[in-house]
């Protein structure tokens, strides 16, 4: 895919028509300016298609559709994905808000105990699907039996207790991403590696090439869990 904005447009617009069943709703006019300006941010185009897939599931629980749905509807869910990813990857807002702002205006997340009980769902679910090996089955009994052994008190952690728990979740998933990454063969890990510098491409020039390299291997971590459907242990 090409990464000017008239090649984002029409990617995007082929991938709203799948979307709507083959019907096919033109990215022209005020639409087009819209979706080129989420190229200009730099928004890797897996993360839109993201946003899109978001809103379309929640429009189809809302029962049968009436009408082709419009990319003007998904910007909301395409920002907060691409927001999602940033954090995921370890890069600023663009937006021109201040880190404080930026954290001001961000929602509150899941508590703790909420977030500990999501992890070990999530690493059930992604045990009974078949999808991990049988590499990852001591790790994952020993990471379930800590989360499980946490949950139970994390609700009254307070102070150095707390930050030692954090701590220990960092760690855990850190193992749990080394695991998954060692699962791969080099041409597979390869070919991820290559997926995470290019969803970076148009950041790159703006970087440092330190912060670039610890922004790829969040990239790339974070296609490790989408592989695998891991969790992200790491509580913040």
């Amino acid at each position: 895919m090409g990464t000017e904005p008239v090649d984002f447009c029409r990617e995007i617009e082929n991938y709203l028509c799948r979307k709507n069943d083959g019907h096919l709703i033109r990215v022209t006019g005020p639409s087009f300016e819209l979706v080129s300006g989420w190229a200009a941010q730099g928004i890797p185009f897996k993360v839109a298609c993201a946003g899109i897939d978001r809103y379309f599931e929640r429009y189809y629980r809302k029962g049968p559709r009436r009408r082709p749905v419009k990319i003007d509807f998904c910007e909301a869910d395409v920002l907060d994905v691409f927001d999602e990813w940033r954090r995921a990857v370890g890069i600023s807002s663009g937006r021109g808000a201040s880190v404080s702002e930026s954290s001001a205006e961000k929602p509150r997340g899941p508590s703790l105990p909420a977030h500990l009980e999501r992890v070990l769902l999530k690493l059930t679910s992604a045990r009974a699907g078949g999808a991990l090996g049988d590499q990852f089955d001591a790790l994952i009994d020993r990471v379930s039996a800590e989360l499980e052994a946490a949950r139970a008190s994390s609700g009254g952690i307070r102070g150095e207790a707390r930050q030692q728990l954090l701590a220990r979740l960092a760690s855990l998933d850190d193992e749990l991403v080394r695991e998954a990454k060692a699962s791969l063969s080099e041409s597979e890990l390869a070919e991820l590696g290559r997926e995470a510098a290019g969803e970076l491409a148009s950041f790159r020039d703006r970087m440092a090439p330190d912060a670039f390299g610890r922004a790829r291997d969040g990239a790339l971590a974070r296609l490790l869990r989408e592989r695998w459907s891991l969790p992200t242990l790491t509580f913040v």
